[in-house]
């Protein structure tokens, strides 16, 4: 079965140059995060053409050479609260207070680790975490919290230690509470793989053992499945 292409849990790097995304792609991967690069016009495109909702597993945009970074930035930000950060090749206040006016969240000049950019993107969200409404999903009985800053769930006030793919799993589910998801926008969504066939066998197995945990602890199956439709969290 093959997976519609969809946007996973990654980083976005847009920049006229191939050369450019390229390098940030290949640094993202060599530290085992999923990356895509696009130029400014295309990106334009991939945005629009984007089903709904898909954008939740986007864990940042990396902005850099473009014709129009405050309409790429607008554009983001009317569908996703994802960090923004831009790169800027030259010191130039008067451009990087433009930027900041623009929505970006954070602007660093080149070169630049990808290591300061994930660092700085989890901080981004640490800080709109604390400055928000929690961003978590409740079960009916308000017993299970669902973080989305990539701490374990908790019951009843207490950690439920999993596996990072079964973490993230949960977190793509409660993000999309009460839609029914395929096994292939899961699949998607944690492994970030466009290309290949989606191993329906893999996610299966990995939704199997959550729920047998979340049953264990809860009484109660928060997440419903659907023979050849999807799934569905429901609390």
């Amino acid at each position: 079965m093959s997976c519609a292409s969809r946007a996973a849990e990654m980083f976005i790097v847009i920049d006229e140059r191939e050369s450019v995304t390229a390098q940030y792609v290949a640094g993202f991967s060599q530290e085992g995060v999923v990356a895509r690069g696009l130029p400014a016009p295309d990106f334009q495109v991939w945005l629009s053409d984007l089903p709904a909702g898909d954008l939740a597993g986007v864990e940042g945009f990396l902005l850099g050479d473009c014709g129009d970074r405050p309409g790429c930035t607008a554009a983001i930000r009317s569908l996703s609260p994802a960090p923004i950060i831009a790169l800027n090749e030259t010191r130039s206040l008067e451009q990087t207070l433009a930027l900041f006016t623009a929505g970006i969240d954070d602007v660093v000049r080149k070169p630049v680790h990808v290591r300061e950019i994930i660092a700085r993107a989890n901080a981004i969200r640490r800080r709109v975490s604390r400055g928000a409404a929690p961003a978590a999903s409740l079960d009916q009985a308000g017993r299970l919290v669902v973080h989305a800053d990539g701490r374990d769930p908790e019951i009843d006030g207490q950690s439920l230690l999993l596996p990072r793919r079964e973490r993230h799993i949960l977190e793509y589910l409660a993000r999309n509470r009460g839609r029914q998801v395929t096994k292939g926008q899961i699949f998607n969504a944690v492994y970030g793989d466009h290309e290949s066939a989606c191993e329906e066998s893999v996610v299966e197995g990995h939704i199997s053992k959550l729920r047998k945990k979340l049953r264990a602890r809860l009484g109660h199956d928060p997440i419903e499945a659907k023979r050849m439709a999807g799934y569905t969290f429901v609390g």
